[in-house]
């Protein structure tokens, strides 16, 4: 008979996926390990892991109530990324309203700690390109982007769950990219993106700057902040701060690159790409990974300081030709 049981919303996606099998190698034996997902999610990666498959969607707080129950720690891991305006209803039911339902169905049967996935699109900005930490203010500009106003509004929910009594810690990763061997659903838009840039066939990069981070170093974060992190903070958790620039000169480097020459993205041309985006989005009813919020961001210089996970969590992250060597050989 396990000691507690822990649950992961989003087991089958890009970083749950990845937490489970981590979660898996710790604590195998110890501790039982239930996964949340839709029944319209593919479940072949779980078949002949040692988890318990419970049915419920984000919007299903009845469901979610039933499935937390006698569970000692959730990682919230399920969302949804979009930067086009037709997906802004999409983004607050899942992210915001969704994480409300998590949060709800933790405090209904007393769940110790809740581990939320959220994004460095939650943390502010500074007003001249500094990098901004757990504290830098939500900027107005932000609120009027979808995703990064979804993600804010969802992490209130989590505050909200710490004022009522729940352990809420907060995991706030950068541009996640990498792929692990070991997990046959490694697979990212990010990671598809540096393989097109690695191939020569995306030659024009943004005049901005962001933070990346292995999504290796984002499960050690996960972890880590189920066993040390404090209630009701946040981690930024960012390996390397690159300009596009930087990142496109990274990928060349890397052997086999087809880049020949690479060009900034001139303005007229990136909103065009944007608007193309935005169409794209609204006759095929998905998100698509260029947009005009994407272009205004990719445009930004940003950057992150990582300080309070590598002191508070211990973090020690991967050098980033290691992660891209996992993405393009």
């Amino acid at each position: 008979m396990f000691k507690s049981t822990i649950v992961i919303t989003g087991a089958t996606g890009y970083i749950g996926s990845q937490l489970v099998l981590a979660l898996l190698s710790k604590i195998s034996g110890e501790v039982g390990c239930r996964v949340v997902v839709r029944k319209s999610s593919d479940c072949s990666f779980l078949k002949g892991l040692p988890v318990e498959i419970a049915y419920a969607d984000l919007h299903d707080s009845l469901g979610l109530m039933e499935a937390f129950k006698g569970v000692d720690t959730v990682f919230h891991c399920a969302g949804l990324i979009s930067y086009t305006r037709n997906f802004r209803n999409a983004l607050y039911d899942t992210n915001v309203l969704g994480t409300r339902n998590v949060v709800n169905a933790c405090l209904f049967n007393n769940v110790r700690k809740l581990v939320v996935t959220s994004s460095i699109a939650a943390i502010g900005a500074t007003d001249d390109g500094t990098p901004a930490s757990e504290s830098t203010s939500f900027q107005e500009w932000q609120r009027r982007n979808g995703y990064m106003e979804s993600k804010h509004l969802a992490e209130l929910e989590g505050l909200r769950g710490v004022a009522e009594g729940l352990e809420v810690v907060i995991v706030n990763p950068g541009v996640v990219i990498g792929v692990d061997q070991n997990n046959p659903v490694s697979a990212s838009s990010s990671n598809e993106v540096l393989r097109l840039i690695h191939q020569g066939k995306l030659p024009l990069f943004p005049s901005g700057s962001t933070g990346f981070v292995d999504v290796r170093d984002v499960i050690d974060a996960h972890i880590a902040a189920w066993e040390n992190g404090r209630s009701g903070e946040r981690y930024v958790v960012v390996g390397h701060n690159l300009l596009f620039r930087e990142l496109f000169a990274r990928i060349g480097s890397i052997a086999g690159s087809r880049i020949r020459h690479s060009f900034m993205v001139p303005h007229a041309m990136g909103l065009l790409a944007g608007f193309g985006g935005e169409l794209w989005s609204m006759l095929m009813n998905s998100p698509s990974f260029v947009s005009l919020e994407s272009i205004r961001i990719a445009s930004r210089r940003l950057s992150y300081n990582n300080t309070r996970s590598v002191q508070e969590l211990r973090l020690s992250y991967r050098e980033l030709s290691e992660t891209l060597k996992t993405i393009i050989t």
